[in-house]
């Protein structure tokens, strides 16, 4: 099969393969450019990004938007593919860090966690950054192209469809997760029907793109072939050499096994799929991890009552303290069984299929 290009405004990815943006430090520039420099696109995740900044606890919203910038400027340095950024719909500082990105010319925002209903009102006239939402629904897609139409005059630039095979917080009730009802194969078409009105009635495309659970060439032929304009894939960039968190966050998932792959309540008020380990199974079982917030950085976490900080456990994963924390990850973790490099993962996925070729290859913006 021939995989075609994916093309989001007027950018143009050779290999339609998106790297998942996974905060919280494990895809930050170096995965990010490696994956664009493998002409595919490469996603920093943006959540308590400034972990690595000195005043981070004591400043925490100036320290992330600082060290976003270093993040996107440290990923334009080392590649000229195409860069895009991950946010987070509930984070506190959302409003911030969409302009900051904005205004660092990053090529696409990826929005999830959360419905972006004005993320173009911080657009201004000479910006570049393409608008992607991530959605879980049908309905959800159409209800943000009726509202940025009415309100800004504007139409996303692609939507990233996430089924309930994805790892970290899901957009799914509990009972839904395992319901084939919205399993990706079905939302995939779903989401492709509601946009199709609003792609016709504006002379605009809006490709769709499917995430979630997305493992070998075949899954990502078979998204294709329904419709989908490219794949989104996060768990498996994890096990890459170039992914940014700690070789011990790396193998949680070669080590892992099926059963280890668990739905958990996160702190934040949603349903999340992690590796299941002893702090988690402290958790469960009822046992507290004391802390003081110094952060609040999601909207919709009561803190107050919360068993553990999920900053703190992400972040202690992060740097491979897993005594102490967590690692977010897909369905498919456990099928992981080594790391290997980005180039090697991309040349794995296409094996078997051909790439289109790109006739005009894309200047990149001057940033």
């Amino acid at each position: 099969m021939l995989l075609p290009t994916l093309k989001i405004g007027d950018l143009e990815a050779r290999v339609p393969i998106i790297q998942g943006g996974m905060s919280v430090g494990i895809s930050l520039s170096r995965l990010a450019s490696a994956v664009a420099d493998e002409d595919g696109i490469g996603v920093i995740g943006t959540a308590l990004i400034g972990m690595r900044e000195p005043d981070y606890k004591s400043n925490y919203l100036e320290a992330n938007i600082r060290g976003m910038k270093k993040e996107i400027r440290k990923a334009r340095h080392m590649s000229d593919g195409i860069i895009g950024v991950n946010i987070m719909v509930v984070l506190t500082n959302y409003a911030d860090t969409v302009r900051t990105a904005i205004e660092e010319r990053v090529d696409i925002i990826f929005a999830g966690a959360g419905l972006p209903l004005d993320m173009p009102e911080y657009l201004k006239k000479d910006s570049v950054t393409k608008l992607v939402p991530i959605v879980s629904s049908g309905r959800a897609a159409r209800l943000i192209c009726k509202k940025w139409l009415s309100k800004y005059d504007y139409l996303p630039d692609a939507f990233v469809v996430e089924g309930p095979k994805a790892g970290g917080h899901l957009g799914f009730k509990l009972e839904q997760i395992d319901d084939s009802a919205f399993s990706l194969e079905n939302i995939v078409p779903e989401v492709i029907e509601a946009v199709k009105p609003f792609e016709d009635e504006h002379d605009k495309d809006i490709p769709v793109i499917a995430a979630g659970g997305i493992y070998t060439p075949e899954d990502i032929e078979k998204f294709i072939k329904m419709g989908a304009a490219g794949v989104q894939l996060g768990t498996r960039f994890v096990a890459t050499h170039e992914c940014d968190a700690d070789e011990r966050f790396k193998q949680a998932y070669v080590e892992s096994k099926k059963e280890d792959m668990v739905i958990i309540k996160s702190p934040v008020g949603l349903p999340g799929r992690a590796v299941n380990n002893k702090f988690l199974e402290d958790v469960t079982k009822g046992k507290k991890k004391p802390f003081k917030c110094p952060y609040h950085c999601i909207k919709s976490c009561v803190y107050q009552k919360s068993p553990y900080c999920i900053a703190f456990a992400l972040l202690n994963a992060q740097r491979g303290n897993m005594k102490h924390g967590y690692a977010f990850a897909g369905k498919n973790a456990y099928r992981i069984d080594k790391i290997i490099s980005v180039k090697e993962l991309i040349a794995s996925l296409i094996e078997g299929h051909e790439l289109s070729s790109i006739q005009q290859p894309l200047l990149k913006k001057a940033v």
